[in-house]
């Protein structure tokens, strides 16, 4: 039995992130800040060309625009954070700063896991029914999937979010981490954690699980419809279609697996910091060079706003 009068939330939570290294910090914080500046100015970019080139106003496009806007918000949620904790500024966070990272970093990585599912589908539906791919993918249903993908997202956070939330803390304040994590602050909770965990596995199966599993269905057909093409100019079409969203699902959920399927030992957390750091920092900017340097309509649109930029300040001059 737990003595509630004394519990209580701490006023900040101390995230110790990389400090059993310090010589280590400097180069990451080298590292970071680099990657965080790419993953700013790539996928603001993708952002921007996607909603002001009409040529881009497609589905496929539509929904890249959604992925770069949450690549943005989920790495900003997070990296300025760590920046600080590396520089030696401060390695604390306020009790409220620590909730609304928990909530806002669950929120967009669930919403992500879902938007690359749809995003999937879309890719199906180009290959596989491209006769009726225009009638199919109609502005309405795109915005309904984003519109979804976000929502459930947000609901998953709420709930998952608010229940651990509401644990009672034994006034440890220390996360082995470099951001505030629910698995994390479950584990500072003097009660027993077990109905949270519970709804964690079920969310994980939900909005991990289910979409994984529609990726890899969507795919196998894609691929079905490929072998079956005669033309090797349809085969490269469809490859190149298909490979930057391939490239970009593996990116991520590959990073997902091996932190959670990793064996349960001694230097595993250590190890697990690391894996975290490449999904939260180095994936969002390897996004938007992986959807530009292969793809010719965005290379165009960047082309066109460029030239665009440049004839306007000509004329003003």
């Amino acid at each position: 039995m737990v003595d509630t009068a004394n519990t209580s939330s701490p006023g900040v939570f101390v995230l110790l992130g990389f400090s059993a290294r310090p010589s280590l910090e400097p180069v990451l914080f080298a590292v970071v800040a680099a990657f965080y500046g790419v993953s700013i100015v790539g996928n603001t970019i993708i952002t921007l060309v996607s909603c002001m080139d009409v040529r881009l106003h497609t589905p496929m496009y539509f929904f890249l625009a959604n992925l770069s806007f949450l690549d943005v918000t989920f790495t900003t949620s997070i990296v300025p954070q760590l920046l600080v904790n590396l520089s030696r500024l401060r390695n604390t966070i306020s009790y409220g700063g620590c909730v609304a990272q928990f909530y806002i970093s669950h929120w967009l990585g669930a919403t992500e896991c879902v938007l690359l599912a749809v995003m999937s589908y879309d890719r199906y539906m180009a290959v596989c029914r491209p006769l009726h791919y225009t009638a199919l993918m109609h502005p309405r249903l795109c915005v309904g999937l984003a519109g979804l993908s976000w929502l459930g997202g947000l609901t998953t956070s709420l709930v998952g979010s608010t229940l651990t939330m509401l644990l009672p803390l034994c006034g440890n304040n220390h996360i082995d981490h470099f951001f505030c994590e629910m698995p994390l602050i479950m584990q500072l909770a003097c009660v027993d954690t077990s109905p949270n965990e519970l709804e964690m596995y079920l969310a994980s199966f939900v909005f991990v699980v289910l979409p994984l599993g529609l990726i890899l269905v969507s795919y196998g057909h894609i691929a079905r419809a490929v072998l079956r093409m005669r033309s090797a100019e349809g085969r490269k079409k469809a490859f190149n279609t298909c490979s930057s969203h391939v490239a970009v699902v593996s990116l991520f959920y590959g990073s997902i697996i091996f932190m959670y399927l990793q064996p349960a030992k001694s230097g595993s957390h250590e190890q697990g910091k690391f894996v975290a750091l490449f999904y939260t920092v180095v994936t969002p900017a390897l996004n938007p060079l992986i959807y530009t340097l292969r793809n010719k309509d965005v290379k165009g649109a960047l082309g066109r706003l460029a030239l665009g930029t440049c004839s306007a300040r000509g004329t003003q001059g």
